[in-house]
């Protein structure tokens, strides 16, 4: 059974992934500066309410590892995937490969539902589909519990 860990407010860590996909949004489509974005968003009223750390770990783990998550992920697209998609799937493989301390169930609930929110009509199943398949590869073990 899966617990929640200790200490770790699982709203304020959704609304930090929210944030993190608009900025890494931002970040695809502006080119700016990471820093410079997370500069930006830091500042927004409800970051007060977000996990600024996780926020900050999220964003400038993508930003060291972009070509590892998006030669992981580019085995399993098998389409031109819009920016936001992107983001997402981005966002997503970085928390699958480096933050094993989150069960992928949730990594992909959670992809899932941004992508709803953010993305084009039924693009979260095909998130979801690629978020599997990642998933299998990068977390074999926990998959088969």
């Amino acid at each position: 059974m899966n617990q929640r860990p200790q200490g770790i407010d699982m709203a304020a860590r959704s609304r930090a992934r929210r944030r993190a996909l608009q900025a890494l949004y931002a970040w695809q489509v502006g080119g700016s500066n990471m820093g410079n974005v997370i500069e930006q968003f830091r500042h927004e009223q409800d970051m007060v309410v977000a996990d600024l750390e996780y926020f900050e770990d999220i964003l400038h783990g993508v930003e060291k590892h972009v070509k590892e998550l998006d030669d992981g992920i580019k085995p399993f697209v098998d389409r031109e995937v819009s920016p936001i998609e992107r983001a997402v799937l981005r966002l997503a493989a970085y928390e699958l490969k480096y933050r094993p301390d989150v069960p992928y169930r949730v990594i992909l609930n959670e992809a899932i539902e941004v992508t709803k929110r953010f993305g084009a009509d039924h693009g979260h199943s095909y998130v979801n589909g690629v978020l599997d398949k990642l998933a299998t590869h990068w977390r074999t073990a926990e998959k088969r519990s």
